[in-house]
C-alpha cells in the first residue's frame, strides 16, 4: 500500500487529495511524485485559479511521511538522495506555486504533513484537528527552510516551543498562534473551504499572482526582487482584466476576469 495523490478540477478549484488512509494519509515516495505532477499540471491549467490540498477521509490531513517505506527507499546514501530529491522537488513546487493554495485540514496534521500545510498560502482546519512536529522524539534533523516558514508564521519563541517539546496541540491553539487562518466545525469545513476558494477564484488572477510574488519577495528582505514586483504590477494595469474591472465597476455588475 503506497497511497496516491489524486488531482481533480471542479470549476476553477483544483483539489489534490492525499489518499493513504490505512496510514492516516502518510506520504509515500509515490505520493511525493504525484504531488509534484499535480502541482505542475494545475500551474499550467488556466482554469485552475486556486488549489486545495486535503486528506482523504476524516481522520487525518497528512500524518507525516510514510516511515514504513524508509527501509526500502532510504536504507542507503543513494536511496536517501533520491527520496530527498523527489520530496524536495514537490516541496519546492508547492512553495513557488504561482496560484493561491489552501490546506484543508481535518484530523492529524503531523510532522511532514504540517510542513506541507505550512507550504500553502492559507490553512483552514476543523476544530478537532491536531498538530505536532515530533522531530525531537525521532532524532530527526529539520532543515532551516522549514523552520523559517514556521518562524515567519508564529514567531521564534512559539516555533521553539513546537520543536523543543514535540507536543501535540489543538486547532484552537494553532489558531491563536497564527498557524492557521480559520477554524470550522467538521460539517462546516468543506463548504467553508469551497466558498472561500470560490471568492478567490472570482477575483483577478493577475492581481492575486502579483500580490503572492510581492509577499514572497518582501520576506526575502534586501534580497527581494522589487523590479519583478513592479513589473507584475505594470502588467496588471496593462491587462484586459483591468479594463474589465473598471467597466464592471461602472456598470455595477460582477466582473468576469480571464487572467489576461
Amino acid at each position: 500500500m503506497t497511497g496516491t495523490v489524486r488531482a481533480e478540477l471542479e470549476g476553477h478549484i483544483g483539489f489534490l487529495t492525499f489518499d493513504n488512509q490505512v496510514r492516516r494519509n502518510a506520504v509515500s515516495l509515490k505520493m511525493w511524485e504525484e504531488l509534484g505532477e499535480g502541482l505542475e499540471a494545475f500551474a499550467k491549467d488556466d482554469n485552475a485559479r486556486v488549489v486545495v490540498l486535503r486528506g482523504a477521509g476524516d481522520k487525518a490531513f497528512i500524518a507525516g511521511a510514510d516511515i514504513s517505506q524508509f527501509d526500502d527507499h532510504r536504507k542507503d546514501a543513494d536511496g536517501t538522495k533520491h527520496y530527498d530529491a523527489v520530496s524536495g522537488r514537490a516541496t519546492h513546487l508547492l512553495a513557488t506555486f504561482p496560484k493561491p493554495t489552501i490546506a484543508k485540514i481535518q484530523g492529524y496534521g503531523i510532522g511532514g504533513g504540517l510542513a506541507i500545510a505550512l507550504g500553502c498560502d492559507m490553512r483552514i482546519a476543523s476544530e478537532d484537528s491536531t498538530f505536532a512536529i515530533p522531530a525531537a522524539k525521532l532524532g530527526l534533523g529539520y532543515g532551516p527552510v522549514g523552520i523559517r516558514t514556521l518562524v515567519q508564521l508564529v514567531g521564534p519563541s512559539l516555533a521553539k516551543d513546537i520543536f523543543f517539546t514535540a507536543r501535540q496541540f489543538s486547532a484552537a491553539e494553532a489558531y491563536n498562534m497564527g498557524l492557521i487562518n480559520h477554524v470550522c466545525t467538521k460539517t462546516q469545513l468543506f463548504p467553508h473551504v469551497v466558498n472561500y476558494c470560490s471568492t478567490i477564484a472570482e477575483n483577478a488572477p493577475m492581481t492575486i499572482h502579483a500580490v503572492k510574488v510581492a509577499v514572497a519577495e518582501i520576506l526575502k528582505g534586501e534580497k527581494g526582487d522589487m523590479e519583478l514586483c513592479d513589473r507584475l504590477v505594470a502588467e496588471c494595469f496593462e491587462s484586459e482584466d483591468y479594463k474589465e474591472g473598471r467597466t464592471a465597476f461602472m456598470a455595477k455588475r460582477k466582473p468576469k476576469f480571464q487572467g489576461k
